[in-house]
């Protein structure tokens, strides 16, 4: 008895599956052939993940939103190229990841005043920031911004693709064209790179 509902377990997942493949191979013909709905249908399945993503990167809802308008900009000027390698989805991401850090790489000196950040990854449990309640959330926000800047690239991507968007390990994996222990190793630098900067100006600023 529980085999047969197994195999009707997996014969029904790959039912999803396979829908889900029909209706993005659909999707994209669509896009292609330029059909107004089709751009419509693309930004609402994927505007909330793309900002989610770009403001990830960018700390600021503003500059998501210009951000995301680039990335979906791109993603319809380069549709009739897209080779099906890999889901729509994980392309829209590399295309967002990419368009982010090279919007990182432009503003490296811009300042902003956005203490929820730090809330935010806090109760995402990346870093255990008990031993700096001292700092005041606007203190903690520049060292963390000020850190997270300055992280590697692929750290920093990983990073965000991890507490902003929920990714599993695999799909991170699938969007860096990488290997999934890579970005177990990515993961663990990244959160020990950013508590040794708090750590670092914690024993310099406070102690």
């Amino acid at each position: 008895m529980s085999n047969g509902i197994k195999i009707q377990e997996i014969q029904k997942s790959d039912r999803v599956i396979n829908n889900r493949n029909n209706s993005e191979e659909q999707l994209i013909k669509k896009l292609i052939a330029g059909e107004e709905h089709a751009y419509r249908e693309l930004i609402d399945n994927y505007r909330e993940p793309v900002l989610r993503m770009c403001r990830g990167f960018t700390r600021s809802a503003e500059d998501a939103e210009d951000l995301a308008q680039d990335v979906f900009l791109e993603v319809f000027r380069s549709i009739d190229r897209f080779k099906a390698r890999s889901s729509l989805s994980t392309w829209i991401y590399r295309i967002t990841v990419n368009k982010s850090l090279n919007f990182v790489r432009d503003r490296k000196n811009r300042v902003y005043d956005n203490s929820s950040q730090v809330t935010d990854i806090e109760n995402r449990g990346s870093i255990d920031y008990s031993a700096y309640k001292q700092l005041t959330q606007k203190e903690l926000a520049k060292v963390l911004h000020k850190a997270l800047d300055n992280l590697p690239a692929a750290q920093r991507t990983a990073f965000v693709l991890s507490k902003y968007e929920d990714m599993k390990y695999s799909e991170i994996a699938e969007v860096m064209k990488t290997s999934v222990s890579a970005v177990e190793s990515l993961l663990f630098r990244a959160k020990k790179n950013l508590q040794k900067r708090l750590h670092d100006y914690y024993e310099k600023n406070l102690k």
